[in-house]
């Protein structure tokens, strides 16, 4: 992302220690998991997280916040390295989260000075940072902070002027006038509108209500796993769905969602793409491993994405990996029929695809019809199709080999003359098989019918 982008996030900071460890045996006194814990990791939380968030992400991030003057806070301060802090004394100890995890799952959540409290003023410096600001998130965890008198002033002023995001909390205060959008999980939206929020058309209901309620320009509520949904005064409801994650622990998911949104914004982005693309971005943060991997070199690659590895899990299960190839160019209902069938024989569908190059050698310089990265995304959006790897040979036997799957799957109009990949499939003990072929069903016939329409 853009590093020119500034953000600045205003709200309340705790402080998260996760305690990690391995559960493998019951106390002999009573019949609880016994933790060997293996390590012991600080965070900031609440608005610290999100702002350490951003950072992480190349965004230049100023935390606008109060804190304390205690032990915890020296430790709160250490965790946001990188991010530029103007603060205030909040007159009260450190809130302290302490997560205890065994084998990847939370067993239960410890909270220090986490009740409600009435805090210090703002400073000048925070307000002045806050009016300074090209794009601002408030980061609320119901700490009392965005109820300051002077520093809501200062935000309905800016509101007018640059993006500002809210992200509520049950416990916190209204968003002031003018905020480009706020962003409510479900059990945020059902506590602000007082009414069970399903899905689709209660969910719509609800963030209707809300946005009566509220001077805000735009609800975007988060849906977890199911992604985001965006409802403006002008449009309709838009709905973004999230991108799988395999991770349990979705803890900063939403601080996620939020700073990226608003770094979006900042770049001038449309609502809509921003909204997209924090979607995307929070699912690539929980694929990466989550909080449990902040501060560590991740890479682009995400595990779920990882083929090689996601071949390695299916043969430890000793699963069928099935592989099938073509152009696909125009995608039919004899392809999806072929597709389908030859994911029922396995546990895995990988999908070698000919390139653009490669589909012109073989059927002329006018083919593709489509590009090969729609095809891509075509094919990727079947359920049956596992993965794609698109491949410049005129044969897909290196990108075989590479892979070696169980099972090379075609259509019945193939036998073993037109099948080169049936000797290369016994090499390694695979097996190249048939599924029923469609008659009347092709790209060709598709492709006379379009020219004789358009003659």
């Amino acid at each position: 992302m853009n590093t020119t982008v500034e953000v600045v996030v205003v709200g309340d900071v705790l402080l998260d220690i996760d305690t990690v460890g391995t559960a493998r045996r019951l106390s002999p006194d009573g019949p609880v998991p016994v933790i060997d814990v293996l390590k012991e990791t600080p965070r900031p939380g609440g608005a610290g997280l999100t702002a350490l968030l951003l950072k992480e992400s190349g965004i230049a991030t100023t935390l606008v916040t109060l804190v304390s003057d205690d032990e915890y806070s020296d430790q709160l301060t250490q965790t946001l390295e990188g991010v530029t802090l103007v603060t205030g004394s909040s007159g009260h100890p450190t809130p302290v989260k302490k997560r205890l995890l065994a084998e990847g799952h939370v067993v239960t959540r410890m909270d220090h000075n986490c009740s409600p409290t009435v805090p210090s003023p703002v400073t000048e410096e925070m307000l002045a940072a806050v009016r300074g600001a090209g794009a601002i998130l408030v980061s609320d965890y119901g700490r009392g902070l965005t109820s300051d008198p002077n520093l809501r002033a200062a935000l309905r002023e800016v509101a007018t002027k640059i993006p500002v995001v809210w992200d509520p909390h049950p416990n916190g205060a209204v968003p002031v006038e003018g905020v480009t959008a706020v962003t409510p999980n479900l059990t945020e939206l059902r506590a602000a509108v007082g009414q069970d929020v399903g899905e689709h058309r209660g969910l719509s209901h609800a963030a209707a209500a809300l946005l009566d309620q509220w001077p805000a320009r735009s609800v975007i509520v988060t849906l977890g796993a199911k992604g985001a949904a965006m409802f403006d005064r002008d449009a309709l409801p838009q709905y973004v769905p999230a991108v799988a994650s395999p991770s349990s622990d979705a803890c900063g998911a939403g601080d996620r969602f939020a700073g990226a949104l608003t770094a979006q914004l900042a770049t001038g982005s449309p609502l809509s793409i921003a909204v997209d693309t924090a979607v995307q971005e929070a699912g690539t943060f929980l694929a990466c491993g989550g909080v449990a991997a902040l501060g560590e070199e991740t890479g682009t690659e995400l595990p779920f994405d990882d083929l090689d590895a996601r071949i390695a899990e299916v043969r430890k299960r000793e699963g069928t990996i099935v592989a099938t190839g073509g152009c696909f160019d125009l995608l039919h209902a004899g392809h999806a029929r072929t597709l389908q069938a030859a994911r029922r024989l396995g546990d895995m569908l990988i999908v070698c695809l000919n390139s653009d190059r490669s589909v012109s050698r073989l059927k002329g310089p006018e083919r593709p019809i489509v590009a090969q990265e729609d095809r891509v995304e075509l094919l990727e959006s079947l359920e049956c199709v596992d993965a794609v790897i698109v491949f410049d040979e005129d044969t897909p036997e290196a990108v075989l080999q590479q892979l070696r799957p169980d099972l090379w799957v075609k259509g019945g109009d193939y036998d073993m003359d037109s099948l080169p990949e049936a000797e290369l499939m016994r090499s390694w003990g695979g097996e190249a098989v048939t599924v029923p072929y469609h008659p009347a069903r092709s790209t060709t016939r598709l492709v006379q019918a379009l020219n004789t329409v358009n003659s």
